[in-house]
């Protein structure tokens, strides 16, 4: 397994949108557990193909508490949403930056697994916020752009000043 280099905000090739996966081989599976090893080091929740320059719709989740629940979820299509809430969401392309964003309480999520078999999943709560996040990277969205203007630009001065931090 390798760690992969995540994209940072404002990388344009975060705007990119995936191509569907239609090779589901050893190539694959080594994608995905690189994707996980690389959420887990960098302590994230969820990481789509597209934050490591990978046009394809994959994303990996595990919003266990014990990290041992891990996902593989490739060619996602949200089939039903329901209702609303307000979850305050990080993301590993947005370093140390929070916001709070609007998103469906709950879905259902038609996808593959590894092995390329149709999977259906009803999540709410976290897990639903987790895989609209992830699946709004692989559309070339983030949750950034869910923003007001005025708080797009009070993040982007807090990103600015955490960068000359690190420096």
């Amino acid at each position: 397994m390798a760690l992969l280099s995540i994209l940072q905000y404002p990388d344009p090739r975060l705007k990119l949108v995936a191509k569907p996966v239609s090779e589901f081989d050893a190539a694959l599976q080594s994608f995905c557990d690189d994707m996980l090893e690389t959420m887990y080091k960098s302590n994230g929740i969820g990481l789509a193909a597209t934050q490591v320059n990978v046009q394809q719709r994959i994303f990996t989740l595990d919003i266990s508490t014990t990290l041992k629940q891990p996902k593989c979820i490739i060619n996602p299509k949200i089939l039903d949403r329901i209702g609303t809430i307000v979850w305050e969401e990080g993301c590993l392309s947005f370093p140390g930056v929070y916001a709070k964003v609007t998103r469906s309480a709950a879905l259902t999520l038609e996808y593959y697994n590894i092995q390329g078999t149709p999977q259906i999943l009803q999540a709410d709560g976290l897990l639903a916020i987790c895989i609209q996040h992830e699946l709004d990277h692989l559309d070339g969205i983030t949750f950034f752009d869910h923003l007001s203007s005025l708080k797009k630009r009070m993040l982007r001065n807090k990103l600015e000043k955490l960068r000359e931090r690190a420096t």
